[in-house]
């Protein structure tokens, strides 16, 4: 039996970002360990951190899916078993599935743990019914789209499938130049494979041209004189289009962005939750709000925004060609990790405020509450004017009191 209303996947790259997306909205997070999983350079979670995490998330009925999506080669095996089972004998409480592309390491996860829920990773371009079909009747109950269908594609994929057998869909975040994700410029370039995890992003850096007797001539790359960024994607984002994304029958809305912060994560939960939930109210809700989730959802790092394959073949308007920086509206500052009864905010601090500051409560209701920063104290409660040093633990005095698992930005100053 599908779902009435579709799964919203966060993305999680440590503990603090996991507690962030299940208090802000997620239906499911995804999360790697410290192997065998595509984001090599993402905090990542240690088994330590990895149980606790699934204790939260459960707690809160959300479910919490294990990354181990690498393109493996021989070496990578014996250590995948191993990992498997230990993520099988997980105390107190498992994961929920494991999200892999590997057909070794799908099959070596059936046979370590053969009651497992595996989700089939958009790195195995699955492209057609035939490929779902494939997986399905291998035992996967759940194959992620390649982003470069469209959304007729999805619902004839959807029609031709059984209806248990779910679909899930990135609808948010950055898009990669090459198929599917299968590049191989990070591993030419850097020896670092994208393919295992280690990518370093070429299709974000500046290139020009060298002619082949004229060594250290660099010709730059133009394109109507706007710059040479020529491999660099806008960022999908999906927030305008959630009754169509229903429509086409996908089961998990999946946001990319295991790299990325607690306040990108909160932002992206939290307003396509309230789109989503407006949606399945009433569509008249849904439309009433679009400013609100046009707003809230620029208010995370993004560079520009592109709808993808969903409506055809991207064209020219898709790039980026002047720029390879993000757009960053707000600056993250920390969690609400302790409120005592006297209003006192306990948090580990991310960027340097100071005392007399104006900064934003942002909370998962989805008010946004603009205070003053009245005292700052040290960890020892000695008084302070400023925390300069990241991940400083301080405490402060606002002039109204958030709760616990609030997040607090700032408007940065461009």
């Amino acid at each position: 039996m599908r779902r009435e209303k579709p799964e919203l996947l966060i993305p999680a790259s440590s503990l603090e970002v996991l507690k962030t997306a299940v208090i802000f909205g997620a239906d499911a997070v995804y999360i790697g360990g410290e192997a065998f999983g595509l984001r090599a350079k993402a905090k990542n979670f240690s088994m330590e951190d990895m149980a606790e995490g699934i204790v939260f998330a459960h707690e809160h009925g959300v479910k919490v899916y294990v990354t181990a999506n690498i393109l493996a080669h021989n070496s990578d095996l014996e250590g995948a078993a191993e990992y498997f089972a230990q993520l099988r004998d997980m105390k107190p409480q498992q994961p929920d599935a494991l999200i892999i592309s590997d057909p070794g390491m799908f099959t070596i996860a059936k046979q370590v743990w053969p009651e497992v829920e595996i989700h089939i990773s958009t790195q195995a371009n699955n492209t057609n019914y035939q490929t779902y079909l494939f997986w399905w009747n291998l035992g996967a109950k759940r194959v992620v789209s390649a982003r470069e269908l469209s959304l007729a594609e999805i619902t004839q994929i959807r029609s031709q499938i059984p209806e248990d057998m779910e679909i899930e869909s990135f609808i948010h975040g950055a898009m990669c130049i090459s198929y599917s994700g299968r590049c191989l410029l990070s591993s030419y370039f850097t020896g670092r494979d994208a393919n295992q995890g280690a990518c370093t992003h070429p299709c974000r850096w500046k290139y020009a041209v060298v002619e082949e007797k004229r060594p250290g001539e660099y010709l730059p790359v133009y394109e109507n004189e706007r710059g040479t960024y020529i491999f660099n994607s806008k960022d999908l984002c999906m927030i305008e289009y959630i009754p169509e994304v229903v429509k086409a029958g996908i089961d998990s809305l999946k946001i990319e962005g295991r790299m990325k912060t607690a306040l990108y994560v909160a932002t992206v939960a939290r307003t396509y939750r309230k789109a989503i939930d407006d949606f399945f109210a009433s569509e008249e809700k849904y439309r009433q709000n679009m400013s609100w989730y046009q707003e809230e959802i620029s208010k995370c790092t993004y560079r520009q925004f592109t709808t993808g394959f969903y409506f055809g073949k991207p064209d020219e308007n898709t790039q980026i060609y002047d720029s390879n920086t993000y757009v960053n509206e707000y600056t993250y500052l920390g969690i609400c990790e302790e409120v005592r009864e006297d209003g006192m905010v306990r948090i580990e601090q991310r960027n340097k405020f100071s005392v007399g500051d104006t900064i934003e409560i942002m909370r998962p209701s989805g008010e946004n509450t603009v205070v003053m920063v009245e005292a700052m104290f040290s960890e020892d409660f000695a008084p302070v004017e400023s925390c300069p040093h990241s991940k400083q633990t301080i405490w402060l005095q606002l002039s109204q009191k958030p709760d616990r698992y609030d997040l607090l930005r700032v408007k940065s100053i461009n």
